[in-house]
């Protein structure tokens, strides 16, 4: 163990280059948020609101990443909830997950068929896998749910004219 400042570091732990310190130190500032090699990191303060809202928060701030940590132990304590499900797909599609942000949104649309955005989730997802006949299939029963939201008839479009091309 290597102590700097106070603070112990696993010995030949070096801290990241953004760090103006460098060397084997461990700042408090990156310790917690990322704990040391082989340690389980801390647990966000607050409950389970705090972590979907902060979580809702940083998906609007384009920090995906970041939002699908908290979503995800949200969801693990209430996995009921529709609405963090939802906000974890959004979460794992901003983070390039298509299969996993597929497979929540699939779950949502299981449990509530008439959930319009779940479906254009779905469809999104399964068209970033290169599955464009399921996301047309998903993207169809979106739009025809909320035939004004030109979102929803944009991506039916571009999923249909792909399908068409590759046939």
């Amino acid at each position: 163990m290597v102590i700097t400042g106070g603070v112990r570091a696993p010995a030949g732990y070096r801290h990241d280059d953004q760090c103006p310190r460098g060397g084997p130190h461990e700042c408090s500032r990156a310790r917690t948020a990322r704990g040391f090699p082989g340690e389980e990191p801390a647990a966000p303060g607050g409950g389970v609101y705090e972590w979907y809202t902060r979580g809702l928060e940083l998906l609007r701030t384009g920090s995906a990443a970041a939002a699908l940590q908290l979503l995800t132990r949200a969801a693990d304590a209430e996995p009921a909830s529709l609405s963090i499900r939802e906000a974890l797909a959004r979460a794992q599609f901003g983070t390039r997950r298509f299969g996993d942000a597929a497979e929540t949104f699939r779950e949502i649309v299981r449990e509530e068929p008439a959930e319009d955005y779940a479906l254009f989730g779905l469809g999104l997802a399964l068209s970033r896998l290169g599955d464009f006949e399921g996301a047309v299939e998903h993207l169809a029963l979106a739009a025809a749910m909320r035939p004004d939201n030109k979102d929803y008839a944009n991506a039916l479009r571009q999923a249909r004219a792909t399908l068409a091309s590759r046939e």
